[in-house]
């Protein structure tokens, strides 16, 4: 059987970051960028003030209080033109470009108006209250770098930057067919021997979250023909998702609806529980995904094998500041040849550290843990006992939309 890591390395590796395109700014949150961003401006333009009150000589307000004459104002969106003398001052409001000859504004609280003249109450040194030309971007500085999701703060940065338009990847396209006779959806008729089917709403609401746009191709009954049939209509998209049906069983016929259709088998079977029946090739140009049919090996194996798999499509960069630790609230037995990822609540001891516990039952069906869950405590293969106390590796619930 192959290696977590291993599996890992061949999925993201049978994929490059899709062709770009250009979106409207008001239509790039969550976008992935496809190619730097650097500034079209220079922000501020200009020597700005920062506060509401007057322009200033600071040699002339040096010893205070000192009375200066107003000679004119400065509001947001204009500019006081002359320059500015020694003994004078300039009304100015924040955002105003400072008048040649000021190197400083007082602030209004500091200041008693009367009339054509302003008192200074508080002596201010060069450079008070005056944000620099460039001070937060120079024009041509790079602000954002390819591969990155835009959240609300960096459009607000790209709107600064003057970028009405941005380049970001297309969103991956990705079918999603869930399998079995027992499965029905969320709504319909319940029969005797069935359940409902939680896998096809959960995948695509984490390829959403991903930024890819789920296919949901419904819930194919254990027959070839019609499996097949809902198979093909994959072709096209980016990847083909498939849950149940990849294991051993008389009625596990993915595996062989694929065979039929000419399937370049890349590895099969791997070293982790929950999710050991995991599939990977490619039909034609369409890469397949085939996960377990239990609905938290299918999760798990979403959060390890398909984010990554969409983040290489998207270019996506800098998504995990990993690895990450806790300490042990239980003890735990040793683990066997393959990799465990036990669900586990995350709490903060008196110590600052944080306490990872393991749920007691890690039945693979039992989605309510996985729900109550804030982290995977991992396993590696062969791990002798662990100890409450002892530090473990987790992949952590941040509570991002991109995550299970």
């Amino acid at each position: 059987m192959l290696s977590v890591e291993e599996a890992l390395a061949r999925i993201t590796g049978a994929f490059t970051p899709l062709a770009p395109e250009t979106v409207a700014l008001d239509a790039a949150l969550g976008r992935v960028l496809a190619e730097d961003a650097r500034a079209r401006v220079t922000q501020p333009p200009r020597d700005v003030s920062a506060m509401d009150g007057y322009a200033v000589r600071a040699a002339d307000v040096r010893v205070a209080p000192a009375r200066l004459k107003v000679v004119g104002q400065a509001p947001a969106g204009a500019a006081y033109e002359a320059d500015l003398g020694p003994g004078e001052a300039v009304r100015i409001f924040t955002g105003a470009p400072v008048p040649a000859g000021a190197d400083a504004v007082v602030m209004q609280e500091d200041t008693q108006a009367d009339g054509e003249t302003v008192t200074v109450k508080l002596g201010v040194p060069a450079g008070h209250h005056i944000r620099r030309a460039g001070l937060d971007f120079q024009a041509g500085a790079l602000g954002l770098e390819a591969g990155r999701r835009l959240s609300a703060r960096d459009v607000g940065l790209l709107a600064a930057m003057n970028h009405p338009w941005v380049r970001v990847r297309r969103h991956p396209r990705i079918a999603i067919l869930a399998t079995g006779d027992e499965i029905v959806l969320p709504g319909e008729a319940l029969g005797h021997s069935q359940i409902i089917g939680s896998n096809g709403p959960a995948l695509a609401a984490l390829v959403r979250a991903c930024g890819a746009d789920p296919i949901h191709l419904g819930v194919a009954p254990d027959n070839r023909e019609a499996l097949g049939a809902m198979a093909e209509s994959a072709r096209g998209t980016d990847l083909l998702v498939t849950t149940g049906g990849v294991s051993v069983g008389d009625h596990d016929l993915v595996r062989q609806v694929l065979d039929d259709r000419g399937f370049d088998l890349d590895f099969w079977k791997i070293a982790m529980r929950p999710g050991k029946p995991l599939l990977f090739g490619r039909i034609g140009d369409t890469p397949v995904l085939g996960l377990p049919g239990n609905p938290v090996s299918t999760l798990v194996c979403a959060l390890l094998f398909l984010r990554p798999a969409i983040d290489a499509m998207l270019g996506r960069v800098g998504t995990d500041d990993g690895p990450h630790n806790a300490v042990l609230g239980a003890d735990l037995a040793a683990n066997d040849r393959r990799q465990a990822y036990l669900r586990a609540r995350l709490a903060t001891d008196p110590a600052g550290q944080r306490v990872a516990t393991p749920f007691d039952r890690q039945d693979s069906a039992m989605l309510t843990n996985l729900a109550h869950a804030d982290c995977l405590i991992v396993r590696p293969p062969n791990a002798a006992p662990a100890q409450t106390g002892d530090t473990v590796p987790i992949v952590p619930f941040s509570g991002g939309a991109c995550e299970i």
